[in-house]
């Protein structure tokens, strides 16, 4: 007969709940207040007409024995975790005997209910061949019971209650097995969520450490090279060259403005609802006085955000460093969408100005080699020996995708 799960729980709608702990493990679908309307019902069905009952002689037998079976079937909703298996096994054949012994002791009544929920039972919770080995043995007693009941002329009625007596065992079997299978899958199901909390958990701190270099290549460099403007000319304060204190104090403002323009690069770099990689490159050089500068070639496609990010501060660093090195410069940025690949060029001239030494974003080369590798793409960096650009410098990254 079909077996109540012992160690089900009722879990909430959207699935169930992450196993935690030594405790029965949720099982979804099962309520454990449901698993114990069949045995409340055989236990009643039992008090209700088994005969005889009573105080004394073979009544009160009956009443201990009637006593005895229904202890072993409320047993069977205590978890596996709570019960070791010498004292399962222990339970389950006292509950047979104590079964069998009924149906002999007993003249009338439903005692024969108790020996299908217990065998039905041992095949759930007992491994395959002690199971069959105790539904044999309820089988056997209950045809050597029933065949003294019934006397001589009755051998298949004894016959055929005892096969039936034993049979649920099968049942129970199939049980333990579609529960195993349960188990399998909601251990599956834990471990691929722990994994992916796990992947969850690397991916936060990989944004952390990129946003955290970001800032610091924006911030710590700029701000470090404008505390030493200051400081330089508070120096020069007190050697009366007015025009070297103008100079420094010039610089300073120069290099704030340089931080503020970079930090809204990075800002906007950083942003989830970013425009796409050509609008966030076309708002760049706007802001940084470029405009027409970008030049598109191929089908534009949407791409990852972190490839947009990426390339975007590769973009930054390469016109900082433009600014830096060739103030005044022409500025080309060309970017390519090929089938499989994506590249973005950033090109500048000769510088037109006077060129001021200062302190750049300490990302420089390395930092964008860094970025190229995230995205397993390559990087070159060098000297324009052709073109409008002739002279100037030129820094290409090729990505995949």
């Amino acid at each position: 007969m079909p077996e109540a799960q012992p160690e089900a729980q009722s879990v909430p709608p959207d699935g169930p709940a992450p196993h935690h702990g030594s405790g029965p493990r949720v099982v979804p679908g099962q309520d454990p207040r449901t698993q114990w309307i069949p045995t409340l019902l055989v236990i009643a069905t039992a008090i209700w007409t088994i005969q005889p009952l009573g105080l004394t002689g073979r009544g009160l037998a009956c009443a201990i024995l009637l006593l005895v079976n229904s202890l072993a079937l409320a047993v069977r909703h205590v978890p596996d975790s709570r019960i070791s298996p010498r004292l399962t096994l222990a339970w389950l054949t006292i509950g047979v005997l104590a079964a069998v012994a009924l149906i002999g002791v007993s003249t009338a009544g439903a005692s024969y209910l108790f020996a299908y929920f217990i065998v039905g039972h041992i095949g759930f919770r007992l491994e395959p061949r002690p199971a069959l080995t105790l539904a044999l043995l309820c089988g056997v007693l209950c045809m050597v019971v029933l065949y003294f009941r019934f006397g001589v002329g009755q051998d298949l009625l004894p016959w055929t209650l005892g096969f039936t007596t034993a049979a649920p065992v099968l049942i129970g079997m199939l049980n333990r097995s579609r529960h195993r299978a349960v188990m399998a899958a909601l251990s599956a199901a834990e471990s691929a969520e722990r994994a992916a909390r796990a992947e969850a958990q690397t991916a936060i701190l990989t944004e952390r450490g990129r946003i955290a270099r970001d800032v610091h290549d924006v911030l710590a460099h700029s701000l470090a090279g404008i505390n030493m403007q200051l400081e330089l000319a508070d120096a020069l304060i007190d050697t009366g060259d007015l025009d070297r204190v103008r100079e420094a104090n010039q610089k300073a403002h120069s290099m704030v403005k340089e931080s503020l323009k970079q930090a809204q690069w990075t800002v906007h770099a950083l942003r989830e609802d970013s425009l796409p990689l050509v609008e966030s490159l076309t708002a760049m050089l706007d802001s940084s006085g470029h405009r027409d500068a970008l030049t598109v070639t191929g089908t534009v496609r949407d791409v990852p955000s972190r490839v947009t990010q990426n390339l975007l501060r590769i973009a930054q660093e390469a016109l900082t460093n433009a600014a830096r090195h060739a103030p005044g410069g022409k500025v080309a940025v060309e970017l390519t969408y090929a089938d499989a690949t994506m590249t973005l060029s950033v090109r500048n001239g000769p510088a037109t100005r006077r060129v001021n030494a200062g302190v750049g974003s300490g990302m420089g080369l390395i930092g964008m080699r860094e970025r190229v590798a995230l995205l397993n793409g390559t990087i070159t960096a060098g000297p324009v020996v052709t073109g409008p650009c002739e002279g100037g410098w030129q820094v290409e990254a090729v990505i995949p995708g």
